[in-house]
């Protein structure tokens, strides 16, 4: 990318081709950029990504990296990386977002590694009143990847008066 978008979604490994086809269509709908990290958990051109997309896929400014690191290399200095995480960060609520952010969210199933968590250059957690505990028990564990990542994308839109 030459321009730096206001605001960038990217998917670290997706493993769900509903949750991309759905968050496909969130970025087309607020008109921001997509890059999906390789390696996916199925193909770009899978029938159910296709259909979670429905017929948005021509406005989807979607770039693919073939790793985290190829990813890291294409940001501008400028552009600071949020990872997304259900876990040890930053409230949402209480987070100032910035022109250039990169919107980082992790595997279904796993999240963000480690490693990718210290690359960002800060963590958001959506606060959850009916959290479950860190062992799992007595609440939600976390929200679907794709309500997660439409809440998150509104409220930094939101915020920097993208709409």
């Amino acid at each position: 990318m030459t321009e730096t978008a206001p605001l960038r979604i990217a998917l670290f490994e997706p493993q769900i081709p509903p949750n991309t086809g759905n968050i496909a269509r969130t970025s087309a709908a607020f008109n921001l950029p997509l890059t999906l990290i390789e390696p996916l958990g199925f193909k770009v051109d899978d029938r159910s990504v296709r259909r979670a997309g429905l017929d948005y896929w021509p406005h989807v400014q979607l770039s693919i990296a073939s790793n985290f690191l190829a990813f890291q290399a294409e940001l501008h200095p400028e552009q600071r990386l949020i990872g997304c995480s259900r876990r040890g960060g930053a409230s949402l609520s209480s987070f100032t977002f910035q022109r250039g952010d990169v919107l980082l969210f992790g595997r279904e199933d796993t999240g963000l590694p480690e490693s990718v968590r210290k690359s960002c250059d800060t963590i958001l957690t959506i606060p959850m009143p009916g959290a479950a505990d860190d062992a799992g028990r007595g609440g939600v564990r976390s929200l679907n990847l794709s309500v997660a990542c439409a809440l998150v994308t509104y409220v930094a839109g939101q915020q920097l008066r993208l709409w």
